[in-house]
C-alpha cells in the first residue's frame, strides 16, 4: 500500500472525532444520519478499525467536508471554496452550512419556466425560516397559498405539508435556515418588565 495512503488513513481516526465534536454531534446522531452502526463509528475514530471508501463517504457527507478534508489530504493550490449545488424537485440547493446536525441554511433558486409547476406539498420533521431574495415566491403551506416578494420571510413547522415554487414562471431565489429536530432559526426577545 502506498506509504502516504498508509498514513493518511492512520489519522482519520482522530479526524472523524475531531469533526464530531466541533459539530457537537454524538455518535447516535451521526448513526442516524450515515446509516453506519455506533459501535463501528467508535471503532473508526479510535483507530481500530480502518475507514472503507464506503464508510468515508457518507461520514464526509454528514460532516459536511469533502473526502480530501476528511484524510487532510495536501492542499493542491486551489484556495477557493466549492460547494457543491443539489437538484432537488426541480430547484437547485446550494449549502451555505458545512456542519452536522443542527440549523442548516441554503440558498434555493426556482428556475424560470414556460410551464406553471403543480404544487406537491411535502411534510416532514424539522421546522424552517425563509428570505425572499429575487423573483416571487409562491409558498403553498397546509390549506394557505402564499406569495412573497423580494424582503419577505417566513416561518412554519415542516410537518405542515408545504411547497415552493414560482409565482410568474419567473426565476426565484430565497435563503432557508432548516433545522431538522424541530429547531426554531431564531427567538423572539421578550420585553423587558419595568421592576417599579
Amino acid at each position: 500500500m502506498d506509504e502516504d495512503l498508509d498514513q493518511a488513513l492512520d489519522t482519520v481516526g482522530l479526524r472523524l472525532r475531531e469533526l464530531r465534536r466541533q459539530r457537537e454531534t454524538t455518535l447516535a446522531e451521526l448513526s442516524e444520519t450515515t446509516g453506519i452502526s455506533v459501535s463501528t463509528l467508535s471503532r473508526l475514530e479510535s483507530g481500530a478499525r480502518r475507514p472503507a471508501l464506503e464508510q468515508l463517504l457518507p461520514l464526509a457527507r454528514a460532516h459536511g467536508v469533502t473526502l480530501d478534508e476528511l484524510v487532510d489530504a495536501p492542499p493542491t493550490g486551489d484556495p477557493r471554496v466549492h460547494l457543491r449545488p443539489i437538484n432537488r424537485h426541480g430547484m437547485t440547493l446550494l449549502p451555505l452550512t458545512r456542519r452536522a446536525g443542527g440549523i442548516q441554511a441554503y440558498k434555493l433558486v426556482v428556475p424560470a419556466s414556460d410551464q406553471p409547476a403543480t404544487p406537491d406539498p411535502q411534510s416532514h420533521e424539522g421546522y424552517e425560516w425563509l428570505y425572499v431574495l429575487n423573483g416571487r415566491l409562491r409558498l403553498v403551506l397546509g390549506e394557505h397559498d402564499l406569495e412573497l416578494s423580494p424582503g419577505e420571510a417566513a416561518e412554519f413547522d415542516t410537518r405542515t405539508p408545504h411547497w415552493f415554487g414560482s409565482v410568474d414562471g419567473g426565476a426565484v431565489e430565497f435563503l432557508s435556515l432548516f433545522g431538522k429536530q424541530g429547531e426554531r432559526a431564531h427567538l423572539r426577545a421578550q420585553p423587558r418588565r419595568n421592576s417599579s
